[in-house]
C-alpha cells in the first residue's frame, strides 16, 4: 500500500524538493479506468502547494519529493494514500486507487 512512483521524463537529477517547500506542479488525476476527475494542465494554470506536511494527499507528499526538478512522473495512489473509503464525492468513488501524471515546474 501506498504510493509508486513511475518516471516518464527525467529532471535534472539534482534537484528533489524537501518537506516544506513550496512546489508548482502541473497534474491529471485520472480513476483507473482512466477517467479524470481533475486537472491543472486543462484548468490552464499550475497548482502550487507546500510538500511534506499534509497539506495534500500522502501519496503527493510521499511521490512528489521522489522527483528532480523538471521531471514528468505518474503516481499511483492507493486508497490508504488518497481518499481512502470515504472518497471524495461526486469524483472519487469510495476505495479508490488513483493516477496522477505530474509535473515538477519549480520549487520555491
Amino acid at each position: 500500500m501506498g504510493v509508486t512512483v513511475e518516471i516518464v521524463t527525467p529532471g535534472d537529477g539534482k534537484t528533489f524538493p524537501r518537506k516544506g517547500d513550496r512546489v508548482t506542479i502541473h497534474y491529471t488525476g485520472t480513476l483507473l479506468d482512466g477517467k479524470t476527475f481533475d486537472s491543472s494542465r486543462d484548468r490552464g494554470i499550475p497548482f502550487e502547494t507546500d510538500i511534506g506536511v499534509g497539506k495534500v494527499i500522502k501519496g503527493w507528499d510521499e511521490g512528489v519529493p521522489q522527483l528532480s526538478l523538471g521531471a514528468k512522473a505518474i503516481l499511483t495512489t492507493t486508497p490508504d494514500y488518497a481518499y481512502g473509503s470515504r472518497g471524495f464525492p461526486p469524483v472519487i468513488p469510495p476505495g479508490a486507487t488513483l493516477r496522477f501524471e505530474v509535473e515538477l515546474l519549480s520549487i520555491n
